[in-house]
C-alpha cells in the first residue's frame, strides 16, 4: 500500500495524479471545464462541473492502474483556494455558481471595510489585506444576493466551503463538512494565530457560524471515500488523509519545510511563498501572511505574494488577439527576437495583486514603436510574468531582512510555465539568484500526496520527504546587475501607466 492519489482541482482544469513512494508519477489524467464570465470582472464555475471533472479524472487514473489500484494507501486533495461555494446540506445542491478567486464583484464591500478602518484588525487576525480576492466577501455577496440565503444559513440548512470542502462533501456522500488550516486561512474569516474561526470577523461580515466547515491540520484523517465512487478494484476503505490549498501544497511539495525556503508557482497566476516557520510576521512590503500546510496542530506560517495574471497572459495572446495558435508556440515566437524591443506588457486584466494591490488597474502595453511586432509583444508578455515575480521576491527579501532573517538565496519553481527555459533564465537574470526547477514539477499534487502519506504512515518524517526532492535544472543569473535594475525601473514605470499614477 504505497501509492498515493492526489486530486488537484485547479482554476481551469481538474487533474488526478497517482504517485509512488518516491514521488514519481505513476498515472495522470486531466480534464478542462467551463469558465463563466457573467459580466466584466465576474468569474464563476459550475460546482457540478468541478465535481464531475474531478471524479472523471480520478476514475481515469483508477482504470489506468488496473489491479495496482489496490496499492493506493490514501487520497490527498489540493485546490484553487479562495473560490467560494454554498450548497444545501440536505440535497447537496449548490445555491449559486462558485465565485472564483479572480472575481472582483465584492470590491465595493472591501472598500466599505477599508473606509471603516478595519484593515489593521483584519491583518492582525488573518495576516491578509482586505481584498475581493479572499473568500469572506464573496460569501457575503452570495448571502446578500441569493433570495433567502442568509435566513437559511442561520437555520443551519446551508454549507459554505472552498473547493476542498466541496470535494470532501461529495467524496464522503455528505458525511463530512471539513477543511484544512491552509484553505481556512484564505477566507478572511479565520484567526491564523490560534487556528479558529474569528467571531468578530464573522459579525463584521454578517456570516452565520452555522455555515462553516470544521478546520483540521493539513495532514489528517478527514473521512473515507464512498466505496466504488472512484472505480472498482481499489481498497475498500480509502481515507482522505491530506488537504492543502494549491500554493501551500506546492510549498510542501517543494520540500520548503524550514524558514527562509521559497517557491514560485507559475500557473494561471503566479504565487510566491516563503516559509517563515512558527513565527507570525506581518509584511511591511505589500505581501500577506498565510498559514502554511500544517502536518500537525502547531501553527506554521508563510509570507505570500500573488500575481493575478501569470500564465493567463499567454492564453490572452492565444484567445484574445490570436497571436499564437497554441500556448506552446509562445516560447518560439518570443525567442525569435533578441529582446522585447522596449515593449512592456502589464497584464492587469483583473487589477494588480501583491505587492501593488491596485484593484482598479487595467492592462497596458507601453513602449510600442513602428518596429514592434507580435514577437516583441509575445516576449513582453512572457517577461511580464518574470517582472511581477521579481517584484514579489524583492518585497519578500525586504520582509525577511526586517524580521532578522537572510534574504532568499534561491527560488524553487514549479507549475506549467516553469518548463519555459527562456522565461526561467530571464527570471534568474532579474532576481540575481539561482532559479531551481525540480525533476517533478507537479509539486502542488505532490504536496497533497505527501500530506496524505504522512498521515497514513507511508512516510515517517519531513526529513524523509526532503530527501526525495531532486533538481532538474538550475538557472544561474548571467545579466549584469545594473541592467537588471534598469529593466525593473522600466517595469515600475509601466506599472504606473497601468494604474494611472
Amino acid at each position: 500500500m504505497s501509492l498515493l492519489l492526489a486530486l488537484d482541482q485547479g482554476t481551469s482544469s481538474s487533474r488526478s495524479i497517482v504517485f509512488d513512494r518516491d514521488g514519481q508519477i505513476v498515472a495522470m489524467a486531466q480534464r478542462e471545464f467551463r469558465q463563466i464570465y457573467p459580466q466584466p470582472g465576474w468569474v464563476e464555475h459550475d460546482p457540478r462541473e468541478i465535481w464531475d471533472s474531478q471524479r472523471a479524472t480520478a476514475r481515469q487514473v483508477w482504470a489506468q492502474l488496473g489491479p495496482r489500484a489496490q496499492a493506493i494507501a490514501a487520497l490527498g486533495i489540493t485546490n484553487q483556494r479562495e473560490t467560494t461555494l454554498v450548497w444545501d446540506r440536505a440535497t447537496g445542491e449548490p445555491i449559486y455558481n462558485a465565485i472564483v478567486w479572480q472575481d472582483r464583484r465584492a470590491e465595493p464591500t472591501c472598500e466599505a471595510l477599508r473606509a471603516a478602518g478595519l484593515e489593521p484588525v483584519v491583518q492582525a487576525k488573518t495576516g491578509l489585506r482586505i481584498d475581493a480576492y479572499f473568500s469572506g466577501t464573496k460569501l457575503k455577496w452570495i448571502l446578500d444576493h441569493v433570495p433567502g440565503a442568509r435566513q437559511r444559513a442561520q437555520r443551519g440548512e446551508l454549507a459554505f466551503g472552498t473547493v476542498d470542502s466541496w470535494l470532501v462533501w461529495q467524496l464522503t456522500g455528505g458525511r463530512v463538512h471539513g477543511t484544512d488550516v491552509s484553505n481556512a486561512s484564505r477566507t478572511m474569516l479565520f484567526n491564523v494565530r490560534d487556528n479558529r474561526w474569528d467571531e468578530e470577523l464573522l459579525r463584521t461580515l454578517d456570516i452565520p457560524a452555522e455555515l462553516l466547515p470544521q478546520v483540521h491540520p493539513s495532514s489528517h484523517h478527514y473521512g473515507e471515500v464512498q466505496p466504488g465512487l472512484l472505480g472498482d478494484g481499489g481498497p475498500t476503505h480509502l481515507a482522505i488523509a491530506g488537504i492543502a490549498g494549491d500554493q501551500q501544497a506546492a510549498l510542501f511539495g517543494q520540500a520548503c519545510f524550514k524558514a527562509g525556503l521559497a517557491k514560485n508557482t507559475y500557473g494561471t497566476g503566479c504565487f510566491m511563498l516563503m516559509h517563515t516557520g512558527q513565527r507570525f510576521q506581518l509584511s511591511g512590503n505589500g505581501l500577506v501572511t498565510t498559514s502554511a500546510a500544517q502536518p500537525s496542530a502547531n501553527p506554521e506560517f508563510a509570507l505570500e505574494g500573488s500575481v493575478f495574471i501569470g500564465g493567463a497572459v499567454v492564453q490572452w495572446l492565444r484567445d484574445g488577439i490570436r497571436a499564437i495558435q497554441t500556448s506552446g508556440e509562445v516560447e518560439h515566437l518570443a525567442a525569435s527576437v533578441p529582446d522585447s524591443g522596449g515593449v512592456m506588457f502589464v497584464p492587469a486584466f483583473t487589477g494588480l495583486g501583491a505587492p501593488y494591490w491596485k484593484p482598479r488597474a487595467t492592462g497596458a502595453i507601453v513602449g510600442l514603436t513602428r518596429g514592434s511586432t507580435a514577437a516583441h509583444i509575445a516576449r513582453a508578455a512572457l517577461e511580464s510574468i518574470a517582472f511581477q515575480s521579481a517584484a514579489l521576491l524583492q518585497a519578500m527579501s525586504r520582509d525577511a531582512q526586517a524580521g532578522g532573517a537572510s534574504a532568499v538565496a534561491e527560488l524553487r519553481v514549479d507549475g506549467g510555465a516553469c518548463v519555459n527555459n527562456l522565461l526561467m533564465q530571464f527570471q534568474a537574470d532579474l532576481l540575481g539568484i539561482p532559479v531551481v526547477r525540480p525533476k517533478v514539477i507537479e509539486t502542488t499534487a505532490l504536496g497533497a500526496a505527501y500530506l496524505a502519506g504522512l498521515q497514513c504512515g507511508v512516510y515517517k518524517s519531513l526529513d524523509e520527504l526532503a530527501a526525495l526532492w531532486q533538481v532538474d535544472r538550475r538557472f544561474l543569473p548571467t545579466m549584469p546587475r545594473h541592467r537588471a535594475e534598469e529593466l525593473m525601473a522600466r517595469w515600475d514605470h509601466a506599472v504606473r501607466q497601468a494604474t494611472l499614477e
